[in-house]
């Protein structure tokens, strides 16, 4: 049974901190766990630290990942936070969890050779579908740009063929999203394609990418699908093909090309160099494979 504690911290999540209902499942279905996982030591607001520390002993035993072990952790610390505020408890008990050690991983990559032959997979599509997939694929890989900002374009920022996009990312923050001339060129092409496919007394969409669903524009499973397409047309494992793999590669390659990565921060509007630097280690990973692959002097270990 779920204490009525319980049943307040969810209440004050949702009213003062605004949580999702994605949200506040998660933390009710973490804490119902820390509360079977206690029930012998009078479970949440009766255990004691050793109780606590047993049952957070036993998510790794069971198979629970590290991220997952962390998020209960974490509900749990707030939970208990949330009851010494209120005078519930005189004590933390949950105040001696260490946080799990998780490595973080590294992002999945296509090289320039895969990106040409995904490039050249898609144009093999028949009519304004191959355009289409490949305005989106270019406008994702010389941009940086998210699934959702890309997918977000409205047709009148690209009608007169713009060198950089004013795009509108995390927190309402906008950037500057350079285009290169392959991208503009594609982009005219599926403007073409899709001024022609409409009807003359049918009312133009605003989105660059419309579709027929209920958003009206095309959205992120539909854009996935199509580029499981194109990875299977050139003989690659979809698995390793994702609309954001797109703007993996994009960091990925500038940085291999020398680019500043402050430079790649900005472009990618990430608010935490932190978030970016990832991107070196998985170049510096390629850039040592090449050479242990590709120089007369490399040695197989």
């Amino acid at each position: 049974m779920i204490p009525s504690q319980v049943e307040a911290f969810l209440e004050m999540m949702a009213v003062e901190r605004d949580a999702s209902p994605h949200t506040l499942s998660a933390y009710a279905r973490d804490l119902a766990d820390a509360q079977a996982g206690t029930a012998d030591a009078g479970g949440l607001m009766g255990a004691d630290e050793a109780a606590i520390e047993a049952w957070y002993v036993s998510l790794s035993r069971r198979g629970l990942s590290a991220a997952t072990s962390a998020r209960r952790r974490s509900a749990v610390r707030q939970f208990y936070r949330f009851v010494l505020a209120e005078g519930w408890r005189a004590d933390d008990p949950s105040r001696r969890l260490d946080a799990p050690k998780q490595g973080r991983a590294l992002p999945r990559v296509l090289s320039r050779d895969e990106m040409e032959l995904l490039m050249a997979a898609a144009a093999l599509r028949d009519g304004a579908g191959a355009l289409r997939l490949i305005a989106l694929m270019e406008l994702a890989y010389a941009s940086g740009m998210r699934v959702s900002e890309l997918l977000a374009l409205r047709v009148d920022a690209v009608r007169r063929d713009p060198a950089w996009l004013i795009v509108k990312g995390k927190g309402g923050k906008e950037r500057l999203a350079p285009l290169n001339l392959t991208a503009r060129a594609a982009v005219q092409a599926w403007l073409n394609a899709r001024d022609a496919a409409r009807k003359p007394d049918a009312p133009d969409s605003p989105w660059l990418f419309p579709s027929g669903g209920a958003s009206g524009r095309l959205t992120p499973r539909r854009f996935a699908q199509l580029l499981d397409q194109a990875a299977i047309g050139a003989g690659i494992d979809p698995a390793r093909v994702s609309p954001h793999v797109l703007r993996h590669a994009f960091a990925t390659h500038l940085l291999e090309g020398g680019a500043d990565l402050r430079v790649v921060q900005t472009l990618l509007g990430h608010a935490d160099i932190a978030t970016t630097q990832i991107y070196t280690h998985v170049a510096t990973d390629r850039l040592s494979e090449v050479v242990h692959s590709k120089h007369p002097l490399a040695r197989e270990e």
